[in-house]
């Protein structure tokens, strides 16, 4: 692909996804085909400072896991009023992380 398309593409996402990942991405976007530009283009990313506010409001009702396509986990803390508070506070602090990893592995499907 294009270097300008790729800087482009790093720059407007960079956010959504954990610093240590970028390099891994743009060299991924250099090697891939040019046909993949617009599904790369328009996937739906999550962004993790709305998972945050998500996960501190309702986040014992497993709003924030079903928001990033965790059916099961989102079930098992609602149904456990978030473990009881405990697995709620936890994700307080990796739900961030656990966003960013979702979306890498998303763009990676598309790769």
């Amino acid at each position: 692909m294009d270097a300008q398309k790729v800087d482009l593409f790093i720059t407007t996402n960079a956010k959504y996804f954990e610093s240590h990942q970028i390099n891994s991405i743009r060299e991924r976007l250099m090697n891939a085909d040019e046909a993949k530009w617009v599904s790369i283009q328009s996937i739906d990313y999550k962004d993790p400072k709305t998972l945050i506010l998500i996960s501190i409001f309702a986040g014992s009702l497993g709003i924030d896991r079903f928001m990033l396509g965790d059916t099961g986990l989102g079930v098992a803390k609602l149904l456990t009023c978030g473990g009881m508070g405990i697995w709620t506070i936890v994700d307080w602090f990796g739900i961030q992380k656990i966003t960013r990893q979702k979306n890498f592995e998303k763009l990676n499907m598309f790769i």
